[in-house]
């Protein structure tokens, strides 16, 4: 989620591991991108447990503390609704899930709002920044021995928020090595190691890194569900896709020479448009030969740009892959699979769709794809907004 007036970028990631013989993690995270309001809200709720029974627990906590949030509810009492709400176990006789609700506003405000988690940490660059938290008590009698921690910041750009589930901070616990678990200012330590030696690692590496050192000290196992997010106010990375000539051919000159001025990564998707921005700019076009994906033809070659493929059957084929990519699936090498990475590894991204109408596409026999440039641009970018978070811009030209 990019700020435009800090022109600060919210990378967001969490990563987690479940327990040891569970298929199912009983922590959850959700993020929601309120584009109307300019907000996004995080939320990590850790069920009582594990398995599914503890993921059912977070996934009712997680889903109200995301609508309360988003519906600016006062804190005490959504808490106290999310915890009359739950389920109570027939063997405890009590309901219990903590909660972490991240709420940031575009221009780089944020609220923090946590219950029985293990507290977030906020990094200035390598220091821990104290954004003076606040200590709300629960009038309800069931929970009047509760209390909920809050506080309020503007971030800047390189701060950290840190974001955990108690699997992180009693990971190696009964071992010699951390006898009391790893404890919190124990992770903080390992990541201020992190970013001395990367300091500007990306909020998914970190958050692998220390779930995969938490399961480490439990000899490669989760003892319990873990989960760690990290996120990370930075520079955006910027991404242009241009698939189409424009509509009108006297304005092929401007339309090269705009994509030649941005500032970025840039693919060219289509045959067509590639040769027009190549002669237009006097760039070197050489056509493709090494065809890595067997249903796509080869990736071409033009001056200047990243990535140069075929069109629409490319753009349709990295469409389905963004909507069915799982967490940590590896992705291929073919033109479609390099340009669902080049749009994973951006922030900003911009697509330029021309709508000059190919004379090649209107045969009946072709595949209906080809013929519905403009519904799979927006397939792209629905699935790059709302599962990925990412800033998407189009320009029909």
């Amino acid at each position: 989620m990019l700020v435009p007036e800090s022109h600060i970028y919210i990378d967001i990631f969490c990563h987690q591991a479940n327990h040891v013989g569970e298929e199912i993690c009983g922590d959850v995270f959700l993020s929601r991108r309120i584009k109307e309001e300019g907000r996004t809200i995080v939320v990590l709720s850790d069920g009582m447990g594990s398995g599914i029974k503890a993921n059912v627990l977070a996934s009712l906590t997680a889903s109200m503390a995301v609508n309360f949030t988003m519906e600016h509810r006062e804190v005490k009492k959504s808490a106290e609704i999310i915890m009359n709400t739950l389920p109570v176990c027939s063997v405890r006789k009590i309901s219990y899930s903590t909660f972490t609700i991240i709420d940031i506003e575009d221009d780089g405000f944020t609220t923090i709002v946590e219950y029985d988690n293990p507290d977030c940490v906020i990094l200035r660059g390598e220091e821990v920044f104290d954004p003076l938290w606040e200590t709300i008590q629960l009038d309800d009698e069931k929970y009047k021995d509760k209390e909920i921690r809050t506080c309020s910041f503007r971030a800047e750009m390189e701060d950290r928020i840190l974001f955990l589930s108690d699997g992180v901070v009693q990971s190696g616990m009964g071992t010699r090595a951390f006898p009391f678990g790893w404890g919190r200012d124990g992770v903080i330590e390992q990541v201020k190691k992190l970013l001395q030696n990367t300091p500007f690692i990306s909020s998914a590496k970190l958050a692998r890194k220390i779930v995969s050192l938490s399961m480490k000290h439990d000899g490669g196992i989760a003892k319990d569900d873990t989960s760690f997010g990290v996120i990370y106010f930075r520079e955006p990375r910027k991404m242009l896709l241009v698939s189409g000539p424009p509509f009108d051919e006297r304005n092929d000159l401007d339309f090269a020479l705009k994509v030649q001025r941005f500032s970025g990564k840039k693919i060219i998707s289509g045959g067509t448009t590639a040769e027009i921005i190549a002669r237009e700019l006097a760039l070197r076009f050489d056509a493709g030969m090494d065809q890595s994906d067997p249903e796509l033809p080869p990736a071409s070659y033009v001056e200047g740009m990243n990535l140069v493929t075929e069109g629409i059957l490319t753009l349709g084929k990295a469409a389905r892959i963004l909507e069915n990519l799982k967490k940590d699936e590896k992705i291929g090498t073919g033109p479609a699979d390099l340009i669902v990475k080049y749009l994973l590894e951006s922030d900003r991204i911009h697509i330029i769709n021309g709508t000059r109408i190919n004379v090649a596409h209107q045969d009946p026999n072709l595949p209906v794809e080809l013929e519905i440039r403009r519904s799979v641009v927006k397939r792209i970018v629905r699935v790059l907004e709302d599962k990925f978070l990412k800033e998407v811009t189009v320009e029909y030209i």
